[in-house]
């Protein structure tokens, strides 16, 4: 018998991604053959994100997509999109199944034959958002430099914009004994570089059915720090609120923590904060960035941040403004403010019009932009240890320093998934940062 082709895409965050992996595993392990999406697949498995605008879009775009590749080809539709809304989803021409948060980590064997149905919409294996109480551990690898490790899950917060706790479930996470065996068998891989996922991260340490507190992040962040083989561990974003004062001194002096932290802060209003249910003010947010600027005066900060929220008036907007601009952060993830069913958002009053949203997403991103440049200028000179990715364009390859530097160089087929020390030697007009060997050879950009 012919061995069966299974190709995954995947929308949304690095969580998603590991999660990928881990599922594309599993049909490994089950005698199936992962190809590209664009190789004509038996399968296609699309694993949604609801965080992002136009959700249903762009699985619908995904979808067309993948049967353009092989019209004769079975569509699954995982992730949070899929728990959310399953019956709006197995509506879509050319969906043959939809499996939610508590079923995705059993596909293979909940659609067994992937045999499609004979008429009518694609089959819905969705239970209640309350019935995915397993943590599941996942990691991606083999796709990136970078393996993203899954440790924590869902999310017990209310914010009042925010579907997650309703696509993901309540907060649990592994184990520190299992995440560092876990990272040791990664480790006799080859890998270099792990970053550490989860829907709210800092809140790990809840485990068991009953989801005991047993263990805290920072738990964790010590143990992690004692693996050997590892380089790099990365923080892939912490609330303030739970990154705490020890959590940053830790990674001050820790042996492979890098110094990037990216930390949501949404509102540099605190007016607007409230009405979003955040669980911090704009002061703790701020002492968290003086503490990691006093202790690490090169780490990367990056920052969440959304714009066009109800209620928002000009006068909070460029209150936020005012605070970012002299917050001494590196980059800002800006996004203009879209409303969700089931949250609390859209029921406030005070609705900021679509052209306002787009307009000061527009003065973030560009403030943005001057706040990385600034960042990477201060590092002209420096030497940093970068690992370089595999994705190569024009005969540029790209790496990260520690601290978060995206630095281009000229293709080496040797440099790929390695670690070289190197000299930054300026800012390019895409915010890159150009560099050259000690004393030997200059990349070219």
């Amino acid at each position: 018998m012919e061995t069966r082709k299974v190709a995954f895409y995947t929308l949304g965050c690095k969580l998603n991604f590991s999660e990928t992996s881990a599922i594309g595993r599993q049909f490994e392990e089950y005698g199936f053959e992962k190809v590209a999406f664009e190789d004509a697949a038996d399968i296609y498995v699309i694993n949604t994100c609801s965080v992002t605008d136009h959700a249903d879009r762009k699985c619908r775009k995904v979808v067309k997509e993948a049967l353009k590749h092989n019209p004769e080809a079975f569509v699954t539709i995982v992730g949070c999109y899929a728990q959310l809304k399953p019956q709006e989803i197995a509506e879509i021409p050319g969906v043959h199944a939809v499996l939610g948060a508590a079923e995705k980590f059993r596909l293979v064997e909940t659609l067994a034959g992937f045999e499609k149905p004979v008429a009518g919409p694609g089959r819905v294996y969705a239970s209640p958002i309350s019935e995915a109480t397993e943590f599941h551990a996942a990691h991606s690898y083999g796709d990136r430099t970078r393996t993203f490790l899954k440790v924590q899950d869902g999310c017990d917060y209310s914010c009042s914009f925010c579907t997650i706790p309703l696509a993901r479930g309540h907060s649990r996470s592994d184990s520190v004994q299992s995440v560092v065996e876990r990272v040791e068998k990664l480790a006799a891989t080859g890998v270099k570089e792990i970053v550490l996922t989860g829907v709210n991260l800092g809140d790990f340490g809840l485990q068991g059915p009953e989801r005991e507190r047993r263990e805290n992040f920072y738990d964790l962040v010590q143990a992690l720090d004692e693996v050997e083989g590892i380089n790099r561990f990365r923080i892939s974003s912490c609330e303030p609120n739970l990154l705490s004062d020890e959590i940053i001194r830790f990674v001050a002096q820790s042996k492979r923590f890098a110094p990037h932290f990216h930390i949501p802060l949404q509102s540099g209003s605190n007016k607007v904060l409230g009405l979003m249910r955040r669980r911090y003010r704009r002061e703790l947010y701020q002492e968290r960035v003086r503490l990691i600027k006093e202790v690490m005066p090169h780490a990367c900060i990056g920052v969440d941040v959304i714009v066009g929220f109800p209620g928002e008036t000009e006068a909070d907007f460029l209150d936020t403004y005012q605070f970012l601009n002299e917050l001494d952060v590196s980059y800002l993830h800006v996004f203009p403010y879209s409303e969700r069913a089931n949250t609390l958002a859209p029921t406030l009053p005070g609705r900021v019009q679509d052209r306002t949203r787009h307009e000061r997403t527009t003065q973030l991103r560009s403030l943005s932009e001057k706040k990385k440049r600034f960042f990477y200028e201060q590092h002209v000179g420096q030497e940093a240890e970068v690992l370089f990715e595999d994705d190569v364009t024009n005969g540029q390859m790209e790496g990260f320093t520690p601290n978060y530097i995206r630095v281009t160089a000229k293709y080496d087929p040797l440099l790929v998934g390695e670690l070289k020390r190197l000299r930054l030697t300026a800012v390019t007009s895409q915010n890159l940062m150009e560099a050259e060997e000690l004393g030997i050879e200059v990349f070219q950009h």
